[in-house]
């Protein structure tokens, strides 16, 4: 049987598909949080944890410099992300994740199912549908740090929060999100993530 862990933040979104998994195939599968999911992974030495991309938090909690790892530090569990064919931006913000399967949310639960078992046995899965929006992605002018810093001020953390979240000093922090209002294009913070949003990148 393959153990599966759904991870998002939305409870009565993670348990229905956690209950559309068990219903689909074989899988023993437990649901998370954000803020459990690495006590969970670790716990649970999942064969797959399965994210939701457009989830509430998951670019803070994804896409930092460590990528998955920095959600599931002590578990060795493959990441599928699942996402969505029409925000390209989004799709390369997933390859950031460094996941082994892309599945799009659009597709049929079959197709999720047999993700899972391919990324179970140690294969990659990147969904047909999703394949040539990969390559129509806008490119990511920012780095992993300046992406990390800018999904934080997305979700509304202030510039103190993002320093001690990220373990940084409140000037650097400023020094980030100037830098991602310069490659952006922007006129400040808040047109900067607006900016952002609308290209998929956060």
């Amino acid at each position: 049987m393959t153990k599966v862990l759904v991870l998002h933040s939305v409870c009565l979104v993670r348990s229905a598909l956690a209950a559309l998994l068990r219903s689909e195939g074989d899988f023993e599968v437990t649901s998370s949080g954000w803020r459990a999911a690495a006590r969970q992974a670790e716990f649970l030495r999942p064969d797959v944890a399965v994210v939701d991309l457009d989830c509430p938090g998951v670019s803070a909690a994804l896409l930092a410099d460590a990528g998955a790892t920095r959600l599931l530090p002590d578990s060795s569990a493959p990441l599928l992300v699942l996402a969505r064919a029409d925000t390209p931006g989004s799709l390369r913000r997933a390859f950031r994740t460094r996941a082994r399967g892309y599945v799009d949310k659009d597709g049929s639960p079959a197709r999720l199912v047999r993700a899972i078992g391919k990324v179970a046995a140690g294969e990659r899965f990147i969904d047909a549908a999703l394949a040539s929006a990969f390559m129509e992605a806008d490119p990511m002018p920012l780095s992993p740090r300046e992406l990390s810093v800018l999904s934080r001020a997305a979700e509304g953390d202030s510039i103190a929060e993002i320093a001690h979240a990220l373990h940084l000093a409140s000037g650097t922090v400023r020094n980030y999100m100037a830098a991602v209002t310069r490659k952006t294009g922007a006129r400040n913070r808040i047109d900067a993530i607006r900016i952002s949003r609308r290209a998929g990148w956060v």
